[in-house]
Parts: structure tokens; C-alpha cells; sequence
């Protein structure tokens, strides 16, 4: 690093104390000399990654040290500057970088994929646009909360093109969240140039088409980010509202250290070596009489003794030895299941009604409980089940979303993080695609890669039989339960939709729970009044019989006792499944093992669906007293239709009852 002869960018330190700047210098500095030290072990092949933030740590560091510690900052893989200047131990980053337990992810994860409750940072994942709604909902949670404070969430250039973006600027504008949104417009995404991410002058311009004030800020000039980042949290924490920031500045590493520069312009690439922000703010502090050559070296050597101290420990550390049980129970945070009975009486009342007394409860259960979703405020829901809502529990605490499912499941992990749970009404299962990232990616690996949980429950209107047609019809309950992290379930009558509900809404981990539309009106059952809880993981076992096990759940289960009512020779044990992870293998094989026989029903049509794992846990665990082949039914293999006949012909139920007939006399 050579210092300019002359800056090359104009400071103006207003009233900054001489204490303040030689920090904002010393704060800039140390990460630079991080990252010189981790290009030279990467060159050795000690660590196996590097993106470097290399001429952009002015941002990271002024953005740092206008905020307070206890305000939440969601950074990106450049910004080596918040972690040092929130004092993270050194030793704990080279571990983290090395894959050593004594980093944040256990080896898990790698480089700034991580984040920390302790100096309240959040990290990023690889798709960069969840951690921008995450950064509202935390946002949100201050407000809910009533504290004064501003959460600041970084992305580059490239990533204002991604959805997530502009649904978390219209999330962030709609409900005046306080969150600087903190764009570094670096030059390039990857190899990609400006000119061809985006067709505007300014990224800064974004913020108009929301209601966003915004700036565009030299990035490479210290001293005009910290002060106006300062001057706006101030301003933030009083009046509560987002700010767009662009920071003009360049990327003079590559994207990772493998990609190189090569599609860099030479010149290009000389004139923003004259703007570094570390040699031209060092000139100007020489310059000024506040700092000395030889102060300067005193604080490399300091440094540079404190990096290789800390490095020697990291990688002293033993390397991670494998621990399956460690492994398999990192996956979701611990529950303790607290099983609560109703002592009251029960009443007669509908699938739809169980589930919205049950969010009533748990709403009066848990204080600061959020639910979220498209029209659940004043109108209900399109299912008016949380008609009513409003009126008894508030705006703050019943919010009516955009139609932006991505950005709302994001604002849930965010609440979770500051320790609030949600609820979030998919206004049909099928809309979740448009969710799909966040919940697959973010709330499902959550805990298993930093122990920070997802408090969350995805509530998913789903299912055929009310001739809605391909897309607000799909029970697409396989999509999540292959995915280790979250918990899926499914209930078949309202006393079990309720307990079921009140435990995914206790338990700490993201719940994907699935409701039957056609089954919201058309079933009716005695239910306690009061609030209760049921387990996951435990099967109902509805009717028994030597002949067959049939394994159902969903609208399934009343195809399976319909089916069973047309036949009363067959003597069947029905098991409804109620949760399908955890998935109740015990119920299973033991029903298995004394019919010898096995019939499975699922809704979804059939390839790649529950069913087959079922089939293949039966072969696998019952084999040997089975007397017959395991036999799954499912959908047809197409888009659910809309026309009545078409949509007999898809569903399962229309083939049950005969593949059981062919199983009983096999």
C-alpha cells in the first residue's frame, strides 16, 4: 500500500475530534491488513476463499461507527470492515474462515455466511436479496418494541435487480420501517459492468418509485459516510422511516480471488487505485498534523501482531472430527413440548373455525404473536379466518402485506431474530413459490448454520376439490418435507387442527402447516373450547383391523373412511399421519408388522411425492412381513385442472377404493 502523494479525494472533518478520525482510520486499516494477510494464505492454499472488499472498507467501517452496538447490521461478503470494527475476536473470524469450531457455523459454513447475536450482526447467504427483508423485519421488531434504534442491510449493484429488493423497499416504505438499505455500487457483479446490470443513472433514483428518500454518497471518502450515515440514523431513531444509500465505489479485487481482473480496463482500474480510501485519508491526516508516519507504522505493526497472534491460534485448533448425532441434532433448535389439556367443554364446530380459534388463543397466549398476510386485516382473509382480528388485537400485531410472499417470509425470520413470533398466511399454498427461497433457504438452514432459529409458521390454504383450477390447488407438502430444517404438518379434522396449530405456533422452529381448503366447510367435529396442545410426530390411529394398513392424512384420511364404509368386510388399520415431519414411523411399522399389508394415499400426484419415502421406510423396516408389495396412490402426473369431471379424474380418491380391493384379495 503506497500513499498518494496528493489525496485525491476532498475531506471535510467538520468538528470531528482528532480521537474520532485517527479511529475511523485505525478502524479502515485493520481490515486491509486482514485481507492482505489472506491473500497471501490463500496463495498458500490455507484457506480455500477469499472476497475481498479491498478500496471499499470506508463503507463498512462509516457505516459501523455511525450506528450504535446494539443496532443490528446485515452485511455482505466485502464487508470485512463491520465485523473488526464491532470488535469481533480475530482468532474467531480465522476460525470461522478455516472451518474451526471455534468459529460462528461449526464448519458448516464458510467465510461471512454467519451471523452473531453478540455484536448483533446478521450475515448474508449466497442468493444476497432474503437478508435485505430480513432487515425489515428486525426493523419491525423495533418498532413493535418500541426502541429507538436503526438497522442498517448492505447489497451491491447487482443485487437491486434481484425481487427482493424492491419487494423489501416497498415493505420497508409501506410500514415506515427504520432501515438504511446500503447499496454498493462497486462497478461490477462478478464480470458483469454496471452498464448492463441496470439502464439507469443512478441507483439512488430507485428509492423515488417507493417513497424513499435517498443519496448518493462518495464511497471512498470516510469521512462523508460516517457523517451523513450518523446524521440520518440520527434522524431515523425520532422519525422511523427507510433511507436508500448508493455508494459510489469500485470492486478492485475480483469477485472471489479465482476470478481475477482481466475484464477490467487497466486504466479504470489506475484511477480508482488513486481514490483508495485508506491512502488518501491517511495524506489527509498527515497533512492536518493528525497523524504521524511513524504513528502510522506503530499501528501496522500493532496490527500485523495481533492478526498473526490470532491466525496461530485458529490454526492451532484441531480440525472438526465428525459427530453424527451433533450433526443430525443441530438441525432444529430444541423444543420442549408442553402438552396442555382442555378442561372444558367441547363444542360442534368447522375445520375453518378450530383454526381460527386457535390463532385467537395463541394470539392472547403470546403477547407480541404477529400475524401476517394479504387482506387479513379488515377483510378477514379470503377465508375470513381472521375475521375479527383487527378489532381485538391491533394494526401492529394484524398486518395486511403487499403481495410480495418473499419479502413477508424474510420479515418473519427478521422478527425472530429479535425474539418475536409470527405467523404468515400464504393465501394459498401455491402461492409460495413466489416465497419459495426464504423458506427453503433461509428459515430452513437457519439454526443448523448459526443457532439462530425461525420462530416462524407458514400457514398454507391448500388442496384440490373446489374446482379452483392449477394454481390455488396444488398440495405441494413434498417440496418442504425433504428439506431438513423445517417441520411440515397436515391435519385432517379440527380438534387436531387446532392443538397442532397451538404447538407449531410454541414451537421455536419454522412450520409448514397445511390446511384443506375443501375441508374448511365440509367437516364438522367436537372441539374443546378452550386452548390445547397436540404433539407432532404422534399418529392417529382412527380405526384397526388384522387385513391392511392404510397410511393417509389430508382430505385423504375421509377419502380412506369412505372408502372403508363402502366395504365393511375390510378390516383396516387407518392411520392419519396428522404431522409429516416429524413423520411417526413407530405408528407405522407396528401397524405394517401385524397386517402385512400396506397401502399409501396422498393427495399430490404420485412421483416424488411422501408416499414413496413411506414405501420405501416400510421396505426397508418391514419386509420380512410384508405379504404383498407396498402399494402407493396418488394424483394424476399433470397440472391440476379446473372443470369438476376433469378434476374427479386427477385426484386420487378416484382410484382408491379399487387398488385397496386389489391389495385386500392379494
Amino acid at each position: 500500500m503506497q500513499t498518494a502523494a496528493k489525496s485525491q479525494i476532498t475531506y471535510d472533518h467538520r468538528n470531528f475530534s482528532n480521537t474520532l478520525l485517527l479511529s475511523l482510520y485505525r478502524n479502515m486499516l485493520k481490515p486491509r491488513l486482514i485481507e492482505e494477510k489472506m491473500l497471501i494464505l490463500l496463495r498458500q492454499g490455507k484457506i480455500s476463499k477469499w472476497f475481498s472488499g479491498i478500496g471499499q472498507e470506508a463503507i463498512s467501517v462509516g457505516v459501523t461507527m455511525a450506528l450504535n452496538n446494539n443496532e443490528y447490521i446485515l452485511p455482505m461478503h466485502r464487508n470485512l470492515g463491520v465485523f473488526t470494527t464491532r470488535n469481533i475476536p480475530l482468532n474467531r473470524l480465522f476460525s470461522q474462515w478455516q472451518g474451526k469450531s471455534n468459529g460462528f457455523t461449526n464448519g458448516r459454513d464458510r467465510s461471512f455466511h454467519f451471523g452473531t447475536q453478540e455484536y448483533n450482526i446478521v450475515g448474508m447467504i449466497s442468493h444476497l436479496g432474503p437478508q435485505l427483508g430480513v432487515a425489515d423485519g428486525i426493523a419491525l421488531a423495533s418498532l413493535i418494541k418500541k426502541e429507538p434504534t436503526v438497522t442498517a442491510v448492505f447489497t451491491g449493484e447487482g443485487g437491486t435487480s434481484e425481487g427482493d429488493f424492491h419487494e423489501a423497499l416497498n415493505v420497508a416504505s409501506v410500514w415506515n420501517l427504520p432501515v438504511i438499505f446500503c447499496i454498493e455500487n462497486n462497478g461490477y457483479g462478478l464480470s458483469t459492468p454496471t452498464n448492463e446490470q441496470y439502464n439507469c443513472k443512478d441507483l439512488a433514483d430507485r428509492g423515488k418509485a417507493y417513497g424513499i428518500d435517498s443519496f448518493i454518497i462518495d464511497g471512498n471518502n470516510i469521512l462523508e459516510v460516517y457523517y451523513l450515515v450518523k446524521k440520518l440514523a440520527e434522524s431515523i431513531r425520532k422519525k422511523p422511516r427507510p433511507i436508500l444509500l448508493e455508494f459510489k465505489t469500485f470492486r478492485r479485487r475480483g469477485h472471489e480471488e479465482a476470478s481475477g481482473t482481466k475484464y477490467v480496463p487497466d486504466d479504470l482500474m489506475k484511477a480508482w487505485e488513486q481514490k483508495d480510501p485508506i491512502d488518501n485519508f491517511k495524506h489527509y491526516l498527515i497533512e492536518k498534523q493528525i497523524l504521524t508516519e511513524a504513528q502510522h507504522q506503530q499501528f501496522v505493526e500493532e496490527f500485523k501482531s495481533e492478526i498473526d497472534a490470532n491466525y496461530k491460534l485458529a490454526d492451532d485448533e484441531p480440525q472438526i472430527i465428525p459427530d453424527l448425532s451433533k450433526e443430525l441434532n443441530d438441525v432444529y433448535k430444541p423444543f420442549v413440548y408442553e402438552s396442555i389439556k382442555s378442561e372444558h367443554k367441547t363444542q360442534e364446530v368447522r375445520f375453518i373455525d378450530a383454526i381460527s380459534d386457535s390463532l385467537r388463543l395463541s394470539m392472547k397466549r403470546h403477547k407480541d404473536l404477529v400475524i401476517m398476510g394479504q387482506d387479513i386485516a379488515e377483510y378477514g382473509g379470503v377465508f375470513k379466518i381472521t375475521d375479527g382480528f383487527l378489532k381485538q388485537f391491533g394494526k401492529e400485531r394484524v398486518r395486511n402485506t403487499p403481495i410480495c410472499e418473499s419479502a413477508i417470509v424474510e420479515v418473519a425470520m427478521g422478527l425472530s431474530i429479535k425474539g418475536i413470533k409470527s405467523v404468515v398466511e400464504m393465501q394459498f399454498a401455491d402461492f409460495v413459490t413466489s416465497g419459495f427461497n426464504p423458506v427453503v433457504n433461509y428459515l430452513a438452514k437457519s439454526y443448523y448454520r448459526w443457532n439462530q432459529n425461525a420462530d416462524v409458521v407458514l400457514r398454507m390454504p391448500c388442496g384440490a376439490g373446489v374446482a379452483a383450477g392449477p394454481f390455488h390447488s396444488q398440495t405441494n407438502e413434498a417440496w418442504f418435507t425433504k428439506t431438513p430444517g423445517l417441520k411440515v404438518v397436515y391435519p385432517a379434522f379440527p380438534a387436531d387442527a387446532k392443538g397442532l396449530l397451538a404447538t407449531a405456533i410454541n414451537d421455536p422452529n419454522p412450520v409448514m402447516f397445511f390446511e384443506h381448503k375443501a375441508l374448511y366447510r365440509s367437516i364438522k367435529q367436537e372441539v374443546p373450547i378452550d386452548y390445547y396442545t397436540i404433539p407432532f410426530g404422534e399418529a392417529s390411529l382412527l380405526k384397526t383391523g388384522n387385513d391392511v394398513t392404510i397410511i393417509t392424512y389430508g382430505a385423504g384420511v375421509h377419502w380412506a373412511l369412505e372408502a372403508l364404509q363402502n366395504n365393511s368386510d375390510i378390516l383396516a388399520d387407518l392411520i392419519d399421519l396428522r404431522t409429516l415431519q416429524p413423520l411417526d414411523t413407530e405408528a407405522i411399522y407396528k401397524s405394517v408388522n401385524k397386517t402385512g399389508k400396506a397401502i399409501i394415499l396422498q393427495e399430490d400426484s404420485l412421483f416424488g411425492g411422501i408416499a414413496s419415502d413411506i414405501a420405501a421406510l416400510i421396505m426397508e423396516h418391514c419386509f420380512e412381513q410384508l405379504d404383498a408389495p407396498v402399494k402407493r396412490v396418488g394424483s394424476l402426473e399433470t397440472p391440476i385442472p379446473f372443470i369438476n369431471a376433469l378434476e374427479s379424474q386427477y385426484l386420487a380418491k378416484s382410484r382408491f377404493e379399487a387398488e385397496l380391493l386389489k391389495l385386500h384379495t392379494y
